[in-house]
């Protein structure tokens, strides 16, 4: 199984970007995507970002992580 993170892009650099992954800065690739912006919520697997996110899908995957972290406790 693979899984794909979202992340907030703080810093562009292309080819690369600095992300944040809720709090956790990363570096990562952005060859896959074109006209990226700063603020920008991207999926991110293996290093890459390969998905755009708009503030639909962004808030919909945060809150599939609340109730993960629910299950957890």
């Amino acid at each position: 199984m693979c899984l794909a993170i979202p992340a907030r892009i703080e810093k562009l650099d292309p080819p690369h970007a600095i992300v944040s992954f809720r709090g956790a800065r990363k570096r990562v690739r952005t060859d896959f995507l074109d006209d990226l912006s700063v603020g920008d919520y991207v999926l991110v697997h293996a290093g890459f970002a390969i998905q755009r996110l708009n503030n639909r899908e962004v808030e919909e995957i945060e809150n599939l992580w609340k109730e993960i972290e629910k299950g957890l406790q």
